[in-house]
């Protein structure tokens, strides 16, 4: 059986490289969303691509908020987060964008009765950040190749994601790191819950950077996870 997988995305985004081969109208992160589910058909059951991100929700209660998500979240078991140049809103509290309220309840244990009338619950999603390319297709303004502790890395830019993403990244608890002269870190292994793929390399390896969600996910128990937004 395949996998049901929610994507999470900020849709009209449009800083983000053409890939359609059209440039009237610019694509946006919705054009990557249709690739993604091209890339992952043959494996996954269903993807339920997340659409009103437009919607006010300064004006909402937490309880409205989850009675919108909680049908399209709920039976699935991972869930993707597009990143993209425009995905945050940084002039908007995050309790005010829809993405990383998808995330929390994305984490979030929640039990509710099936169509027999018994109480079934869900489980954490397992988790996977896709990078996608700028206008210039640039990586930068979110991950590049650096050089930490004389020996090469990559290094996350992630004071620009949302509180709850960045909360579940190098979030492992005993990691494996290396303190560098400047007091920088280097880590090692499955160090995030929330682990983060080029776009480019995603699409090399689908099927490996899905399964390699869920062994994180198996692992769930190293990880101090953060489910509030």
């Amino acid at each position: 059986m395949g996998h049901k997988i929610f994507v999470s995305y900020k849709y009209a985004d449009s800083d983000v490289k053409n890939i359609s081969g059209h440039y009237y109208p610019a694509d946006t992160v919705r054009t990557y969303v249709d690739k993604l589910a091209d890339y992952i058909s043959e494996t996954s059951e269903h993807i339920y691509k997340g659409e009103d991100d437009g919607e006010d929700l300064s004006k909402l209660s937490d309880d409205t908020i989850w009675e919108k998500l909680k049908d399209r979240i709920y039976d699935s078991t991972l869930t993707i987060v597009m990143i993209s140049p425009g995905m945050r809103e940084t002039w908007k509290a995050d309790r005010d964008q829809w993405i990383p309220w998808e995330i929390s309840y994305s984490l979030k244990e929640v039990s509710r009765k099936n169509r027999s009338g018994r109480m079934v619950s869900s489980f954490s999603n397992a988790m996977l950040a896709i990078v996608l390319p700028d206008k210039q297709g640039s990586y930068n303004y979110y991950t590049y190749n650096n050089n930490c502790c004389q020996t090469k890395c990559r290094t996350l830019r992630t004071d620009t994601l949302f509180k709850i993403m960045r909360d579940n990244m190098f979030n492992i608890k005993s990691p494996d790191a290396d303190v560098c002269n400047n007091n920088s870190k280097i880590y090692h292994g499955d160090s995030s819950y929330i682990t983060s793929v080029k776009w480019e390399d995603f699409v090399k390896d689908s099927d490996g950077y899905i399964h390699k969600a869920y062994d994180i996910q198996s692992k769930i128990n190293q990880y101090d996870i953060t489910k509030e937004v």
